[in-house]
């Protein structure tokens, strides 16, 4: 059955992204002993993401410059991407532009995830839009080890423990991985 999965790096104090919604402290982060996301990456069908991330990654990987490496790092598989302002792509990218709620646009996200999943890829925002319709099933993190004072948070939304099922907890190199079903 497909998931929609909340697959992120934060950091100890629960930032996704610092107040200038740079991901530079991640990039930081001695990645030695990280295994490869071509593992993750083999299951999903659909990745979906909000314009702030869009456009970073836009931004920071000269996607428009260079749109070979959009297959680089997202392959074949449809992008959706919720904004609500026409927004540039990449030449070749499979890129659906969402202006509308997380519920409305649903069904069309997972009917093109066929019988992979949902790679929620970010913001805190969004995700916690798809926690709001129901439609959020795991959230993954990789907390690294970093302290920012402020920025985008992971989650900005109240969600108890009672909601949260522990599925793993493991150490890879700087990183420690969390894996939480979430439930109905």
């Amino acid at each position: 059955m497909t998931q929609v999965i909340y697959n992120t790096a934060t950091t100890l104090t629960g930032y996704i992204a610092d107040s200038e919604n740079s991901l530079a402290w991640l990039f930081a982060v001695d990645t030695a002993g990280l295994e490869e996301q071509d593992l993750f990456l083999a299951g999903i069908g659909v990745l979906v993401e909000g314009s702030t991330t869009y456009e970073w990654v836009l931004r920071e990987e000269e996607l428009l410059a260079k749109p070979h490496k959009w297959r680089e790092f997202y392959g074949d598989r449809p992008t959706f991407v919720f904004t609500s302002r026409e927004l540039p792509t990449p030449e070749g990218a499979d890129v659906r532009f969402v202006h509308g709620t997380v519920a409305a646009a649903l069904p069309a996200i997972l009917a093109a995830a066929g019988e992979r999943d949902v790679w929620m890829v970010g913001g805190g925002d969004l995700a916690g839009q798809f926690l709001d319709a129901g439609a959020l099933d795991t959230i993954m993190l990789s907390v690294a080890p970093v302290a920012l004072p402020g920025g985008a948070p992971l989650l900005p939304r109240r969600l108890e423990s009672d909601r949260l099922e522990l599925v793993s907890a493991t150490a890879q190199g700087q990183f420690a991985n969390l894996t939480y079903r979430v439930r109905r």
